[in-house]
């Protein structure tokens, strides 16, 4: 009923929003005479808030079609060098440069958003790295028949896919893929696998939730497992290909966050509509950017967030040191040479301080040369890994840390 009912909200939106936007466009019109004076502007303007607001989003695209390199303009292939039911590896080949570089795996989470979330994380990397990225799938769109996903299946894919790129490889987790991240180097690294990461970066992680609980950590220990079962998964319905499939739906997800800061995302649509009324398309263009990567979202499966909400909320399963994989447990101790960077936003409401610095500490083997805690200053949580505070503060001590341990 849950997923039936959006879907049913979704298409009256998305023919409101059409509308809106044809009604714009008219008011917006040079040849009509209402939108040069009167309340055209202002009324055109709203209307071009709300359709850019109630408009249906699908996966967006990574459009990094070229990076600079030493002053030249070096183009770029996207090449899906592995696919699995669940995902993709997503190769960005940059023609004509040597290999030499870096090679960088950059786990993208798997919390509602898609893989492009991190589009300015990766064109950031891109000069001086080789660089991968995990190209989630939406859910809702792989059949019943491709089996389940969870926790243990996504450190599979991170262990087959660092195999893949080979020996060397470096890793860089945002957000929730901290935790399976930091697993599978600990599983690679107990077995001497030839392809663990030299170096693991983690960004705004949930490591340890107990460290300074943020909302979203509160609301996850607050009600038992069977409460999120009961009330927040839902059915695929049948006009996907993954009908019938049990996910944690994405539209669920960004209620949230929106719910999480309403007043910003208001302010922030208010003064886009300014910025429209007094015509100032650049500025407005900006806004309407973030929001059509923010409210492009998918689902997860139900036992990947279920599992995700016990072993890392609710029990912290890895700072105890009882978190397993498929019947083994996974051993802190086990990096000894994984060099790790732990990165953090003063100011992040989804991962608090030290949730994430945590990763250092139950490291208890790992030489304190191969550990580093950097606090980003005045960033929020999607600060530390895109914008002005990440291209100019977080990425050069990534890249460091990356060439400090490439050999």
């Amino acid at each position: 009923m849950l997923y039936s009912a959006y879907e049913f909200q979704r298409s009256l939106l998305a023919g409101a929003s059409a509308l809106a936007n044809a009604g714009a466009e008219f008011l917006n019109n040079p040849a009509n005479p209402v939108s040069y004076f009167g309340g055209g502007p202002i009324l055109a303007s709203a209307l071009d808030v709300f359709a850019h607001a109630a408009a249906p989003r699908g996966k967006p695209h990574f459009n990094l079609s070229t990076t600079e390199i030493d002053g030249k303009s070096v183009p770029i292939t996207e090449v899906i060098e592995a696919r699995k039911p669940f995902g993709q590896l997503r190769h960005f080949v940059r023609e004509g440069i040597s290999q030499g570089d870096p090679k960088l795996l950059i786990v993208a989470p798997m919390s509602g958003h898609f893989a492009t979330l991190l589009r300015g994380t990766v064109q950031r990397m891109l000069p001086r790295h080789n660089v991968w990225i995990t190209d989630w799938r939406d859910a809702r769109n792989v059949p019943m028949s491709e089996g389940r996903f969870d926790l243990d299946d996504y450190i599979d894919y991170l262990i087959e896919w660092l195999d893949h790129i080979g020996p060397g490889a470096h890793m860089l987790a945002v957000c929730q893929p901290s935790v399976p991240s930091y697993a599978a180097a600990a599983l690679m690294a107990a077995d001497n696998h030839p392809a663990r990461p030299r170096t693991l970066t983690m960004m705004g992680g949930p490591i340890d939730t107990r460290e300074a609980p943020t909302a979203v950590n509160t609301l996850a220990t607050e009600r038992p497992l069977n409460w999120f079962e009961q009330n927040v998964v839902a059915t695929v319905p049948f006009n996907y290909p993954g009908n019938g499939r049990r996910v944690y739906p994405g539209f669920m997800q960004l209620a949230g966050f929106m719910t999480m800061n309403l007043g910003d995302h208001l302010m922030s649509h208010w003064e886009m509509f300014k910025h429209l009324v007094d015509g100032d398309e650049e500025s407005a263009d900006a806004t309407k950017g973030f929001y059509e990567e923010y409210r492009s979202v998918c689902d997860m499966t139900a036992e990947f967030y279920l599992q995700t909400v016990s072993e890392v909320f609710q029990k912290h399963s890895l700072p105890k040191r009882e978190f397993m994989h498929r019947g083994r447990l996974v051993d802190p101790d086990a990096l000894t040479d994984v060099a790790l960077l732990a990165v953090e936003g003063e100011r992040d409401d989804i991962s608090g301080l030290g949730q994430t610095r945590a990763a250092l500490k139950i490291a208890r083997k790992l030489p304190e040369s191969h550990k580093k805690h950097y606090i980003v200053e005045g960033a929020g949580h999607y600060g530390i890994f895109n914008g002005s505070k990440w291209r100019t503060k977080v990425a050069p001590i990534v890249e460091d840390w990356i060439r400090a341990h490439n050999d």
